[in-house]
């Protein structure tokens, strides 16, 4: 009987352990185990059009959050990379895009950083495709 409770006792004991997962403090969950990390948005003038993965999130600066791993890590919600993208608003000015690995099988994953600048006079490779967005 004492044996018998004992080897419960374990078993709930082991199983709580293993249901709970750390998660920083004050820290908001997010999808699939997830947690949220803010990052902030900058261009080199303000007011520049900010999309991530083809959404429209608003104009710079801004903080953009990001449901990651509790590494600090992108998060594989079913695509290879996740794209930050900053549009010009003059003529003067060129796309500017991040682009993140977000891991998966064999594959790395990138650090989601805290911080993401966008120097909108900075001259991008002379090839480029124009495709219409991925839904």
């Amino acid at each position: 009987m004492k044996r018998t409770l004992r080897i419960l006792v374990s078993l709930g004991t082991c199983s709580a352990l293993l249901g709970c997962s750390s998660v920083p403090k004050g820290a908001e969950r997010g999808p699939q185990g997830t947690i949220a990390y803010f990052v902030q948005v900058e261009t080199s003038e303000p007011g520049m059009r900010i999309e991530a993965n083809n959404d429209y999130i608003g104009k710079s600066p801004l903080t953009l959050k990001i449901f990651g791993d509790k590494d600090g890590t992108f998060h594989n919600f079913g695509s290879m990379e996740y794209i930050v993208r900053a549009l010009p608003a003059n003529t003067n000015q060129f796309i500017q895009a991040k682009v993140f690995r977000t891991g998966g099988w064999f594959s790395q994953e990138d650090k989601i950083p805290t911080r993401i600048y966008f120097d909108m006079s900075q001259k991008t490779s002379g090839f480029s495709i124009d495709l219409p967005p991925r839904y």
